[in-house]
């Protein structure tokens, strides 16, 4: 049976969304699906999201603010030390202090430059811009 990682789906997810202009999408519940979509809603690129019990696991009902330009998972998660951000910024982002790299870290998830100032390493999950 296959596995599906939730992470990758909602990046991969809010960004089609957005280019299609819908003001909401449907996404399955999990943890770390929420902690993500806090991240995001902190630096303004979704809205209020809510739980819908389906039964099945639950779904997360988001809400789209329309400021997504480019959105995408980073597969292999890639480990990146305190001060090795620098390079992964250059990689996916399109320049300088221009969207956000989602890191998981010891401390929860949290953007890029939170863990910077934080000084704290951890694994890329995505990228929004």
């Amino acid at each position: 049976m296959a596995t599906f990682d939730w992470v990758s789906g909602l990046f991969t997810k809010l960004y089609n969304n957005e280019m299609v202009r819908n003001k909401e999408c449907v996404h399955k519940y999990s943890k770390l699906v929420v902690e993500v979509l806090r991240t995001l809603q902190r630096h303004g690129y979704v809205g209020a999201f809510e739980y819908l019990e389906d039964g099945r696991g639950g779904e997360v009902v988001i809400q789209l603010l329309g400021r997504i330009n480019k959105a995408g998972p980073i597969r292999p998660r890639f480990s990146v030390n305190k001060d090795g951000y620098e390079e992964f910024e250059k990689r996916y982002l399109p320049s300088r202090d221009v969207g956000i790299l989602v890191v998981t870290t010891n401390q929860g998830v949290m953007s890029h430059r939170e863990a910077k100032q934080k000084g704290l390493g951890g694994k890329l999950l995505g990228y929004v811009y």
